[in-house]
């Protein structure tokens, strides 16, 4: 609220129960002085912030936060230019210990922030983006006891460059990627091998509630470029790719 509007109605925004935060360098602008006796009628707690407490703001606040005397950056030291910066590096201190005093969250943070670059990494889930079969692509699970010819069929199909491998309580025991075949390739084995002797074990696994920009975190940090998605007892959720996050706008 401008001090120079706030007296031509814009005051009429001030209730009771706000609390009012007053700048002025000097603490003596006549605007200021104006609005005082207004404020004190409402009960509305002021919070002052000047060069110090010798002008009549300071002195009619309930808590005066003062800068301290310094030079201007000006020129010829007059144009607010240092006490600006310190001006806003106060605030910055204030709503800082505000955080830590409300216990303010990067969720709280990210209700008031939807829209753009920051809501997505702060309010898309992976559950968001994740493949789960209910489309016309299955996801592609198939058990230990598979072979290598059944898992190349169920990787095609599945088109996420993966194959997991199950247990008879469809839990998630292992990973079989392009990465796993080729290498598979390369030691020239039979396709009638069995997929539990091939399988990456133990794959690296997400829950559905995670933010996608933890998950992208997650794979750069293990250099890999799909994440299984699981539930509490380790059965398959779905599956998340570093293209899906990609294409989401995740960064």
């Amino acid at each position: 609220m401008h001090p120079g509007e706030a007296g031509h109605g814009d005051l009429g925004m001030l209730v009771p129960g706000d609390v009012r935060l007053a700048i002025s360098n000097s603490g003596e602008s006549d605007e200021i002085k104006t609005l005082l006796p207004v404020v004190k009628q409402l009960s509305i707690p002021l919070i002052s912030i000047s060069r110090d407490k010798r002008g009549m703001l300071p002195k009619s606040a309930d808590v005066p936060l003062t800068l301290g005397a310094f030079e201007e950056a000006c020129p010829l030291g007059l144009a607010p230019t240092s006490s600006t910066t310190a001006t806003l590096a106060l605030g910055d201190a204030i709503a800082v210990a505000l955080v830590h005093a409300k216990g303010f969250t990067s969720e709280d943070f990210a209700l008031s922030h939807p829209a753009g670059a920051l809501g997505r990494k702060l309010l898309m889930r992976v559950q968001d983006i994740m493949h789960t079969g209910d489309d016309d692509i299955p996801l592609p699970i198939i058990s230990a006891d598979a072979t290598l010819n059944d898992a190349l069929f169920v990787m095609t199909s599945g088109r996420l460059g993966l194959a997991v491998l199950t247990n008879e309580d469809a839990q998630v025991i292992g990973v079989f990627t392009d990465g796993d075949l080729r290498r598979a390739l390369a030691n020239q084995v039979d396709l009638s091998i069995t997929m539990s002797d091939i399988m990456t074990p133990q794959p690296k696994t997400v829950s559905r509630n995670l933010r996608a920009s933890d998950a992208l975190t997650h794979m750069n940090e293990n250099a890999i470029t799909q994440l299984l998605v699981v539930d509490d007892n380790k059965r398959l959720d779905g599956i998340i790719t570093i293209h899906d996050l990609l294409q989401a706008g995740v960064s």
